[in-house]
C-alpha cells in the first residue's frame, strides 16, 4: 500500500500546517501572504533571529520560534526554499531595532533567496547579517563548488545564538558567535529506509533489506555509499569514525552530542543509538558535556538517524543551558 498523508488541498498543505502549529502556541502568529511564522512580540532592542527552509524538517524551523531561540521562521514548500519575498517580509516584521541575523542552511536556493532578502531589507534600513550552516561531513568533498550541506548543527546554532541575543549581545557579536558554532560542529546521517514525498507519494530511493544508505541528506538525497546493515553499535562506530576527525575532537575535549531521528525512527531506537554514541566517545577520551536526543531535524518519514557533535567551551555550554521556550524545544 502506498504511504498516505493527512492532507486537504496540496496547495494549502504548508499554510494549514503553520496555522496548526500556531494553535499549539499562543505566542506565535502566522502571516499567510507571504507566509511566515513569528513571535507575537519581539522584545524591543533585541537582535532578531530569522531562519527557514523547505517544509518536511519539522520541528525545524518553525517549531523553534519563541523565547530564547528564533523570532521568525519562513517555510517553503516541501523540500523547497522559501521565496526571497517571504524571507524579506519576515525579516522586516521581526526587526526590533537591533538588526536581524539570518541563519541559513547551505543549499543553493536558501542561500540565494536569503541573500536577496537581506538586500531588500537593507533597502528599508534593516541591518542584516548572516550565518551559513555547512556541517554535513558526507558532502565534504574536495573541489566541491557547493560545499557541505546544512543539517543538524542548525539547531545548535539557533539555540546558542538565540540565547546570546536574549542576553543582549549586538548583531555583530551574535553573528560572530554563530560562525564559531558552525566551525566547531559537524554532522553525518544514515538511513534504513527512504522518505516518501507527500505530493508525489514516491520514495526518494530504494534499499535492499541488508543495505544502509550512509551519508544521506535531509531532503531524501542519496548518501555517499551503501554499507551492510549491522548492529546499532556497529553503525554508530561507522558514523563516528567519519564524524570525530571531521569535527576535530581530541581526547579531553568536551562536546554536545545531538542524536537526531530523521522522522520515522522510534525514540526507543534513538536512545539505543545515544548509548552507543556515549560509549564510543568515552573510549576515544571525548567528554559528552551535554546530550540532546529526539526527532528535531527530520526528513519527512525517513527511517534513520543523524549525529551532530559540537566542540564546546564554557560560554557555549552556558548559552546552551540558558532557558528556551518554543513548541519544539524548551527547558
Amino acid at each position: 500500500m502506498p504511504h498516505r498523508f493527512f492532507m486537504n488541498d496540496p496547495d494549502d498543505f504548508v499554510t494549514e500546517a503553520a496555522e496548526g502549529l500556531a494553535l499549539t502556541n499562543p505566542d506565535l502568529v502566522v502571516q499567510r501572504t507571504p507566509l511566515f511564522i513569528k513571535r507575537r512580540e519581539v522584545p524591543a532592542g533585541k537582535v532578531a533571529l530569522v531562519s527557514g527552509g523547505g517544509t518536511g524538517h519539522e520541528p525545524l524551523h518553525a517549531g523553534f520560534v519563541g523565547d530564547g531561540m528564533l523570532d521568525a521562521a519562513v517555510p517553503g514548500a516541501v523540500f523547497a526554499s522559501p521565496t526571497a519575498i517571504q524571507v524579506a517580509e519576515a525579516t522586516k516584521s521581526a526587526d526590533a531595532g537591533a538588526g536581524v541575523l539570518h541563519i541559513i542552511k547551505n543549499y543553493t536556493g536558501d542561500v540565494l533567496n536569503f541573500n536577496i532578502a537581506a538586500e531588500l531589507a537593507a533597502d528599508e534600513n534593516v541591518e542584516v547579517e548572516s550565518v551559513l550552516v555547512d556541517d554535513d561531513v558526507a558532502t565534504d568533498i574536495e573541489g566541491s563548488r557547493v560545499g557541505r550541506r546544512g543539517t543538524g548543527s542548525t539547531l545548535i546554532v539557533e539555540k546558542i545564538c538565540g540565547a546570546a541575543a536574549r542576553r543582549g549581545d549586538s548583531l555583530s557579536q551574535v553573528a560572530d558567535l554563530g560562525r564559531r558554532v558552525v566551525a566547531h560542529s559537524r554532522s553525518i546521517a544514515l538511513a534504513l529506509d527512504a522518505c516518501t514525498h507527500p505530493i508525489t507519494g514516491k520514495k526518494s530511493f530504494e534499499l535492499d533489506p541488508d543495505e544502509v544508505e550512509f551519508g544521506v541528506g535531509i531532503h531524501g538525497e542519496r548518501g555517499r555509499g551503501r554499507i551492510p546493515f549491522a548492529s546499532a553499535d556497529e553503525l554508530v562506530e561507522k558514523l563516528l569514525d567519519s564524524l570525530v576527525p571531521a569535527v576535530g575532537a581530541d581526547s579531553g575535549d568536551d562536546v554536545i552530542a545531538f542524536v537526531n531521528g530523521l522522522g520515522a525512527t522510534q525514540l526507543t531506537e534513538q536512545y539505543v543509538v545515544t548509548g552507543g554514541v556515549h560509549n564510543s566517545l568515552q573510549k576515544r577520551g571525548i567528554n559528552v558535556a551535554r546530550t540532546l536526543t529526539g526527532s528535531y531535524v527530520t526528513a519527512l518519514d525517513m527511517s534513520g538517524v543523524s549525529i551532530t557533535l559540537t566542540r564546546v567551551d564554557q560560554e557555549f555550554l552556558e548559552l546552551w543551558d540558558a532557558p528556551v521556550t518554543t513548541s519544539g524545544l524548551r527547558w
